[in-house]
């Protein structure tokens, strides 16, 4: 099939190797534009754009869709279909009904829970059992439009939003190149989502990433595990007379009870009800390590309130 892909992060890269593989005629990739990133504020391209440069396809980068010139760019393409993945702009009218055959995302959530921008992160953050991950045919709505295709996934009771992420991008590429190939034998159907169900799943802001240990245990160790690894949950601990600011990687549910808060035993820390043990910290402008071994290098600490 003639393609045009759009897509940004690492979410996307799989997708596009597998359209690629699957002997699809990727004509265009769509992208982000490269932002500065480091130290030298270099500009950095997306995952998307470095992998499609790897295969050769011409990447365009445009702030916006909604302009004449870039639809009339965009429609020289004559893709059959579009493919989208995490691409990061809205895709206005002239753009969805361009391609013949319609516009496909690949959304991570059990549509229509979870519509929008953080669907993997809100569904972990939430304490769901289960996600999934969906082809659906794009329309004007915000992840409204009929499903194609859709997998199951477990969301273990301490797996993280990245661990789920990687599993997803993996089930995902295969689903998509699946839905593909149904569409080439004219057998896939496309379902209505049922108006009951509906969630949102919003843009994580800066302002919720701070861990508030007068919660429950289990909703302070959903909101760790599901903001694990970016942007990370966070708190503040008094080491050797300085206050740190420490991003919680991994947790696990524990034993205990006290003012919330409060250090129980090594870094285990009393919530609302019961208690947290934190499993891999990071300390601002450190790596990543266990708890161990961030209390051997701590010496005497004590929590913040937050």
């Amino acid at each position: 099939m003639r393609i045009v892909f759009m897509g940004t992060p690492e979410f996307s890269v799989p997708t596009l190797v597998e359209l690629v593989s699957r002997g699809h005629e990727v004509v265009a990739v769509y992208t982000r534009a490269p932002k500065p990133a480091g130290r030298g504020q270099a500009e950095r391209k997306s995952p998307v754009h470095v992998a499609a440069e790897s295969f050769g396809i011409p990447v365009f980068t445009p702030r916006s869709l909604k302009g004449d010139a870039e639809q009339i760019i965009f429609a020289t393409h004559a893709a059959e279909i579009v493919v989208v993945v995490a691409y990061g702009l809205l895709l206005p009218e002239p753009i969805l009904a361009a391609p013949a055959l319609g516009c496909l995302n690949l959304h991570g959530s059990l549509l229509p829970r979870w519509r929008g921008a953080a669907p993997i992160q809100r569904a972990v953050m939430a304490g769901d059992a289960r996600t999934g991950v969906m082809v659906m045919q794009m329309e004007a709505g915000l992840d409204t439009g009929p499903v194609g295709l859709g997998e199951d996934i477990a969301i273990g009771p301490d797996m993280t939003a990245g661990e789920v992420h990687d599993q997803m991008m993996r089930l995902g590429a295969d689903l998509m190149g699946r839905a593909l190939a149904a569409i080439e034998r004219g057998s896939l159907d496309f379902t209505p989502q049922p108006e009951a169900g509906v969630t949102y799943a919003h843009k994580i802001e800066k302002s919720e990433t701070r861990i508030d240990w007068s919660q429950p245990a289990e909703a302070v160790h959903n909101h760790i595990r599901g903001l694990s690894p970016f942007p990370g949950a966070w708190f503040e601990l008094e080491v050797k007379g300085q206050t740190v600011r420490i991003k919680v990687l991994r947790s696990t549910l524990a034993a205990g009870s006290g003012v919330p808060g409060t250090l129980l035993e090594g870094l285990t820390i009393a919530c609302g009800t019961r208690a947290v043990r934190l499993v891999t910290v990071q300390r601002e402008g450190r790596g990543a390590m266990d708890a161990e071994t961030f209390l051997r290098g701590a010496g005497a600490i004590a929590p913040l309130a937050g």
